[in-house]
């Protein structure tokens, strides 16, 4: 029917009886007419949608090495800050004494009292040294995992930068000096050698970061899973996906993809003394103390949603329940869908539910399906017809309104729209008689008793 536009689902809910069918006949077998009433409409847009959790926090390892100390169990609930294991990495170790030995060497230096003369060659390269050091601390500051600790590295070694690119520009000035005979040799090779400590500190400070960093611990309170999560890296390839070859090409498409078979494959449950790899994702913290929903919703129906708006939802799940549900967010920007179409993606929060025999519903796990339904509009005790009564006559809406016995077209303004009722805004009065079923059947100036 051209009056209920929407692709998505629409319904109705009567608290007003509206209509009282007549059973008339008259202008064909399927024909019936019926005063038009006042009902209580629901305009409501369906929408897929999944649970989601408040956070869901992916945990990788810091560095290339193994388990050595696993703290926590499957399923343990933790808070944020937590010890969940410990990494044992002799590669962020080793990087951590040649830090150690470089700043030795740049303080050594420093106070061997600067004998000789300054060769600016030895500068420069001091200086390419510099820039070297701190790439390896970035670096290094980036094998952290995301968190505070990777930004206090971050931000440190920034600090770090700014004040070499200070203490090499005092040195430099020192040089000059000295070429122009206002200074000392002495004063020069002070001021070189304070530059190079800076960066020997700053990448001493990254790699015990980095160390630091091997006790891993959790970056928010929830629920702990020891298995990673779907389609993780870390240099794997997804057995899902290997199995669907032919078991002759199944090794070579594993080392093709990362898989080495080496014991590291992210499928396999965390344990101790199972190998890593830096940056790969090891297990997973859910916090579901609060759950959502995230739904897409068509753009033909996006401008009718809007914060506030209540729906209900029911889960593939928990076919027997309706769950109670209101819009939080609508995001601005559009996505693809699967169908090609483009949806927006709206956020809902997830209420109590309850069973079809009014006993509470279980608590949904984040990631179940769900289908939303968003009450968009509601009209109370609006001038109402049956969904059935209206046709489009061109690029307007209309019904046939019974004039003495004499079908008549009248052209009507729609607001909200049911999927058994809509409201009628313009064009009819309560009480008039109108053709509620068979529309497609009459003319205009047909007998219609």
């Amino acid at each position: 029917m051209g009056a209920t536009g929407h692709r998505a689902r629409v319904t109705a809910v009567f608290v007003v009886a509206a209509v009282s069918v007549a059973g008339c006949t008259g202008g064909g077998p399927d024909v019936q007419v019926a005063d038009v009433g006042r009902a209580t409409v629901v305009e409501v847009v369906e929408a897929p949608a999944i649970v989601t959790a408040r956070a869901t926090a992916t945990v990788s390892s810091p560095a290339d090495g193994i388990v050595a100390r696993l703290r926590v169990r499957e399923g343990q609930q933790v808070r944020s800050g937590q010890v969940l294991l410990r990494v044992e990495s002799p590669d962020a170790r080793r990087r951590l004494r040649q830090a150690q030995r470089a700043d030795a060497q740049a303080a050594s230096a420093g106070t061997s009292g600067g004998a000789g003369t300054l060769n600016l060659a030895a500068a420069d390269q001091a200086d390419r040294q510099a820039r070297a050091a701190f790439t390896r601390a970035r670096r290094a500051a980036g094998r952290i995992p995301p968190g505070p600790a990777r930004q206090q590295a971050l931000a440190a070694l920034r600090v770090s930068q700014s004040q070499y690119a200070a203490a090499r520009a005092s040195a430099d000035q020192a040089a000059r000096q000295l070429a122009a005979g206002l200074g000392s040799l002495s004063d020069a090779v002070a001021a070189l050698s304070s530059a190079q400590r800076v960066q020997t500190r700053a990448a001493v400070d990254a790699a015990r970061r980095e160390v630091a960093a091997l006790v891993v611990r959790s970056p928010v309170d929830g629920t702990v899973s020891l298995s990673p999560p779907a389609g993780g890296a870390g240099g794997a390839a997804p057995s899902a996906l290997l199995d669907q070859l032919p078991e002759n090409l199944q090794g070579q498409a594993g080392d093709l993809l990362g898989g080495s078979g080496s014991g590291t494959s992210v499928d396999a449950v965390l344990a101790e003394g199972r190998p890593v790899s830096s940056g790969q994702p090891i297990l997973t913290v859910t916090d579901t103390s609060t759950l959502s929903l995230t739904a897409q919703v068509d753009e033909t129906d996006v401008l009718l949603v809007q914060a506030g708006v209540p729906a209900s939802a029911e889960l593939d799940a928990v076919p027997d329940a309706t769950y109670r549900a209101a819009v939080d967010t609508v995001d601005p920007a559009p996505t693809s869908s699967t169908r090609g179409g483009v949806t927006y993606v709206v956020r809902l929060s997830l209420g109590q539910g309850t069973s079809s025999d009014g006993s509470p519903a279980p608590t949904p796990r984040p990631g179940m399906s769900a289908v939303v339904d968003l009450q968009v509009r509601t009209a109370k005790g609006a001038v109402a017809v049956p969904a059935a009564a209206v046709f489009r006559d061109g690029r307007r809406d209309a019904v046939w309104v019974v004039i003495n016995g004499t079908a008549r077209e009248r052209r009507v303004r729609l607001g909200a729209q049911g999927e058994a009722r809509v409201q009628v805004l313009e064009g009819l009065k309560v009480g008039q008689r109108i053709v509620v079923r068979g529309a497609d059947q009459v003319r205009d100036g047909q007998q219609v008793p």
